[in-house]
């Protein structure tokens, strides 16, 4: 299956900024039958729900969530391609727990595997793109360690690609809620396979091909009508785990449960989360991006006055029904002088809630204006004069 590549920087840029109201007023009446356990909204990382939230566990294969953020990341730098073949090493084939039943030396495509991983939580998939990003899984540790350590997660260290028990493999349900974020707002694309109930691939050996069935480990597909993903977990010593994430009315979240005592619980648990945070609060939106919110004077220009955008969206969590309390002040330069590009900054519009600040963007020139010429000056001169 082939991918339409985004390009982060493409991407509308969305602030974050965590306002000082309690959401958690009726927290004690939502204890989460988990060790541990949090609910975070996925436009500004601001937490909702938290219990144990930092206690290092073993994740079991939520830790995929983190293989394949830097298997998209990979794919959107250039680093490989979606068609790009993998030949299935020794070492991956063995992998046991969840797997498609990769065979040594079978050559997969990187679409292929990452919808094995995503789908039907491949152990041998994921450690195949492991060694092929990587070099081996060790080092492809060393990567996800890295970019743990990037995005804050302070209390996580991996072991493997896979989720499989390992000494020192643990995690926290509030990192694994960073990393979620991390990958469903800069790759939205992983939404094609995350969303899929059912698909097939195609096993390529010495043999021939034969055709094998994929089913979601994610039973929220089918009993949360909300949810649009993300990845389950299960081994002896993590139980049952969940990093699983819902949207509705635009406002998307991301729940995390660790330690959960059986397979029906960290589903049943997480909407139970989702239901309170869809309950309670809701985003409060600033301007699209190039709204025209004023204009400013321009100085030795072939115009003398050009009009002023808003460059970037803000967005705020709010409780539900005051999205229409965020209010912003416009502050605009008294004159530019010319020449200038295409959006340059003429000032800033700031964005309020309940007396506060809660983001800002910058206001940027609508066209490009060059310096007036001699015969242009001359004739504003006379058209003055007349």
């Amino acid at each position: 299956m082939k991918f339409k590549q985004l390009s982060i920087l493409a991407l509308t840029f969305v602030f974050i900024n965590i306002l000082a109201i309690n959401p958690l007023a009726n927290e004690a009446n939502l204890q989460v039958n988990a060790k541990s356990a949090v609910l975070m909204d996925a436009a500004t990382g601001r937490i909702l729900i938290e219990q144990n939230a930092h206690e290092k566990l073993p994740p079991a294969s939520v830790t995929k969530v983190m293989t394949l953020l830097l298997i998209y990341e990979a794919v959107a730098s250039g680093k490989i391609g979606w068609e790009d073949k993998v030949t299935i090493s020794e070492h991956a084939a063995k992998m046991g727990g969840s797997q498609v039943f990769l065979e040594p030396n079978e050559v997969q495509d990187v679409a292929t595997l990452t919808k094995c991983i995503a789908i039907a939580s491949a152990n041998d998939a994921a450690v195949a793109m492991a060694e092929f990003i990587g070099g081996s899984e060790e080092n492809f540790a060393n990567m996800m360690n890295e970019r743990a350590k990037q995005l804050g997660m302070n209390n996580t260290h991996f072991v493997n690609a896979c989720g499989l028990d390992a000494e020192g493999h643990l995690t926290t349900a509030y990192d694994i809620a960073v990393m979620s974020r991390e990958l469903i707002n800069n790759h939205p694309d992983v939404f094609e396979y995350l969303k899929t109930w059912q698909d097939t691939m195609i096993h390529k050996t010495r043999r021939g091909e034969t055709e094998f069935g994929l089913t979601n480990t994610n039973k929220l597909l089918k009993w949360y009508p909300d949810a649009t993903g993300l990845k389950t977990g299960s081994t002896e010593k993590a139980l049952y785990c969940l990093s699983g994430t819902a949207e509705r009315n635009g406002l998307s979240l991301v729940g995390v449960v660790m330690a959960a005592p059986d397979f029906k619980t960290r589903f049943t648990e997480t909407i139970k989360m989702f239901d309170y945070g869809f309950a309670n609060f809701e985003l409060a939106h600033g301007h699209e991006p190039n709204t025209t919110v004023g204009a400013v004077r321009v100085h030795k220009g072939a115009v003398t006055e050009i009009d002023v955008l808003v460059k970037d969206s803000v967005s705020s969590l709010v409780e539900k029904g005051r999205a229409g309390e965020l209010s912003h002040e416009i502050q605009i330069d008294g004159a530019i002088s010319a020449p200038f590009e295409a959006g340059a900054k003429v000032g800033e519009i700031i964005y309020s809630f309940n007396g506060e600040e809660v983001g800002r963007s910058d206001l940027v020139t609508s066209e490009a204006v060059d310096k007036i010429s001699l015969g242009g000056m001359l004739g504003k001169v006379l058209e003055n004069w007349f």
